[in-house]
């Protein structure tokens, strides 16, 4: 607010520069001030407004004299870092021109480093008339809005040289786990009471030895950039509990923040500060971060939505709209940005940057991808060259770390899994969906599940990856829990208000005869040995395995395959409820995995022996012994796959090979072993890994009977040979 009847000073405003972008600190002719930039091609005009230390009061409003290629700047002389200030901007009111011009809306800079001020109500901060959405509104809103603040950006960018480089782990190591923040730790009685669901308790002691046990080597965070609640959420009095909804992308939220890393209402520097010490932490234990990141779609919504930042700077340039002014919404989410727009794609490579250079992180996946690379010159179709993805490919910051994209979104020809370029690994929901299939009794060949299990062939090959190009998951945050994915059929998401309409309904999920929770012992023997075989197959699969946190200690959202509004009980994991047994399991399958390169290799396979090596890389059986022929490839109701892998570490030979055996029958089956004495290190249905759960398994040679809903695998030791050189490394 201004002091009333007093209209707030104007400084003096020099043309400054149109770079960088945002409000930095900057010194001019030797004078030290603040240089302005803010893309906003359509306005007539940008207004700077400065506020004292607690954003309440307007100290000064300065109309930026200078536009350069849709770039308002200026420099002002005086203030500097610690300033608080918003944006406005003046501009045409033509919704069907896709204009939606109002200076009574006070702006959030899409570049601050630092915002802080009420963020509960924003979703209401509409910038039309609430009873005539075609008519701007007329009363100011500054009062209510947060505002943004200056930083050191010199200062950012040195404490983020001090985090502790990451340890940079091969995609071939690579085991993800998708986490929520304040959902892992919220009830964890092993973290302090203050650090329980914030970025200091996700790296805890306790939690740093869980993450270890595991064999985990990074951690997939959901959105911590800060977001708002929509409005349909304020209503219901509930709120965005995954994130995704940004509305500062620079910003870490400081919602996951202790008490004390809050501190001061009007200074996030310690927010910064517990973020960075996170990192650096994780990465002096081994553990990378990936940032789950949303630069598809914004907080603003559709045109009914609030006027937050970019709406209010320049709809028409910063949005995709079709020819009546109209947000496309392949996001479906209200909004998209327009990536045929240069600073759009500044914006978001300026944002990538900064989260690499300031707090260390190691790579991001890109929620619906898809999105980021629609091409207006292509009609808005996909463009897996379009200008965000040549930015990235090119972008020396960026180089080293990892990309993640969920390749699809709503809209058309939104599915686009194998398509991404050379550097990308993606989420693969084929694998989902066929290991789904085969262990829970829906429609499933052996040939669906070989290609699953043998990295994907079919989807990433094409493109000249590898195998580790396929992130394999059984689940994620989005959608059933491992438990609920073998207890329920059916969906059961009323507590999110929305009667039950929400979430997917196409779950390839089984309950065992029962829907919901049982005490039959039956219904619970089969349960856990369809969660194990899951997970068995998850971490033995070629490709790069993804657990969901929770699934290991067998966390329920009771039925909610939709819990995104569901910040409490529903979500939280609940430690002390934990399967303990289950969770020895997965820390025996990461321990199993990393010590067998064959499930791991990064190579595709060839089916056939290479000249100077003996046997085939992999060879597939029948429970007989013999190789499948077509018919048996395609059986749908086919619920035996066997095969032996032989293949070496990098340069070095096979000294070992493995046989897997996946029986999801519900009748035992004597299988024909391949010369020689074997040994099972792992054994889903007993829940028995070699070294982490009771005594060595008996050697077995000839046959083995194998038991239904089982993942085996048995270990031959090799002797050693001479390795020979692959010609086509991926």
């Amino acid at each position: 607010m201004s002091v009333p009847g007093v209209p707030p000073p104007t400084l003096l405003c020099e043309p400054g520069r149109a770079w960088p972008m945002g409000v930095v600190a900057a010194t001019t002719g030797g004078r030290a001030g603040l240089n302005v930039a803010v893309f906003a091609r359509h306005a007539t005009a940008v207004e700077l407004c400065l506020y004292d230390e607690e954003g309440t009061i307007e100290t000064a409003r300065i109309r930026l004299p200078t536009c350069t290629g849709g770039v308002w700047h200026g420099f002002v002389p005086g203030p500097g870092v610690g300033q608080r200030y918003g944006l406005r901007a003046h501009g045409p009111w033509d919704p069907p021109a896709g204009h939606r011009f109002n200076p009574q809306r006070l702006l959030i800079d899409p570049w601050t480093r630092s915002l802080s001020g009420p963020i509960a109500r924003l979703a209401l901060e509409i910038g039309h008339r609430a009873s005539a959405p075609e008519q701007p509104c007329g009363y100011d809103n500054a009062e209510r809005m947060p505002k943004a603040r200056v930083v050191d950006m010199t200062a950012e960018l040195q404490a983020g040289t001090a985090i502790m480089p990451g340890p940079d782990t091969p995609m071939s190591r690579t085991i993800l786990y998708e986490v929520h923040v304040k959902a892992l730790t919220a009830l964890h009685p092993g973290v302090p009471a203050a650090q329980r669901g914030t970025y200091a308790g996700l790296a805890s002691p306790v939690m740093l030895a869980h993450y270890q046990r595991l064999g985990l080597t990074a951690l997939c965070l959901l959105p911590v950039q800060l977001h708002v609640d929509e409005h349909h959420l304020i209503e219901r009095g509930m709120t965005n509990h995954w994130g995704y909804n940004t509305l500062a992308f620079f910003v870490p939220d400081p919602r996951y923040a202790t008490p004390a890393a809050r501190g001061h209402a009007q200074d996030d520097a310690g927010v910064r500060a517990e973020f960075r010490q996170m990192v650096d932490t994780l990465h002096r234990h081994g553990i990378e971060v990936i940032l789950d990141v949303v630069y598809n779609h914004t907080a603003e919504g559709n045109a009914l939505g609030p006027t937050l930042s970019w709406r209010g700077l320049d709809n028409a340039s910063w949005y995709a709209l079709d020819d009546h002014g109209h947000h496309l919404n392949p996001s479906g989410c209200g909004n998209t940005f327009n990536m045929g727009q240069a600073h759009v794609v500044q914006m978001v490579m300026d944002s990538l940057r900064w989260w690499v250079q300031a707090y260390g992180v190691d790579g991001f996946r890109f929620d619906l991808a898809v999105a980021l690379g629609r091409d207006p010159a292509l009609g808005q179709r996909f463009n897996p060259f379009g200008t965000l993805f040549s930015a990235l490919a090119q972008d020396p910051v960026l180089a080293r770390i990892k990309l993640i994209a969920e390749p699809w979104d709503i809209g058309p020809e939104g599915y686009q899994t194998g398509r991404f370029g050379a550097r990308w690994h993606e989420w693969n929901d084929q694998f989902r969906d066929t290991v789904r299939a085969w262990w829970l009794g829906h429609a499933c060949t052996r040939g669906q599940i070989a290609r699953r299990l043998a990295g994907s062939n079919d989807l990433f090959q094409g493109s000249g990856r590898s195998p580790l190009a396929s992130v394999n998951m059984i689940t994620a945050h989005d959608g059933f829990t491992l438990a609920d994915l073998t207890a329920y059929l059916n969906k059961h998401n009323e507590a999110n208000g929305e009667d039950n309409r929400d979430g997917h309904g196409h779950n390839l999920s089984a309950n065992a005869g029962h829907e919901g929770p049982s005490d039959d012992p039956a219904i619970v023997q089969r349960r856990l040995q369809w969660r194990r075989a899951l997970l068995a197959t998850l971490f033995c699969a070629q490709g790069t395995p993804q657990v969901l946190a929770g699934d290991e200690l067998g966390h329920s959202q009771h039925g909610n395959n939709n819990a995104y509004c569901q910040d409490n009980a529903v979500t939280w994991l609940d430690w002390a409820a934990a399967d303990e047994a289950l969770t020895a399991f997965v820390a025996g399958l990461g321990r199993l995995r990393q010590r067998y390169p064959g499930l791991r290799h990064p190579h595709w396979f060839h089916g056939e022996a290479l000249a100077g090596e003996p046997t085939p890389d992999i060879a597939w059986r029948t429970a007989d012994g013999a190789r499948p022929d077509a018919s048996a490839w395609e059986l749908p109701d086919g619920r035996l796959l066997s095969c032996v892998i032989t293949v070496g570490d990098g340069a070095e030979s096979p000294r070992e090979r493995l046989m897997l055996i996946l029986l999801a029958g519900e009748a035992a089956l004597e299988v024909q072993l391949p010369e020689g004495s074997w040994e099972v290190v792992l054994d889903s249905a007993r829940g028995w890994v070699a070294g982490h759960a009771g005594p060595p398994a008996p050697k077995v040679a000839s046959s083995l009977l194998v038991a239904p809903v089982t993942f085996l695998v048995l270990v031959q030791p090799l002797p050693p040979c001479k390795k020979t050189t692959r010609e086509n490394p991926p």
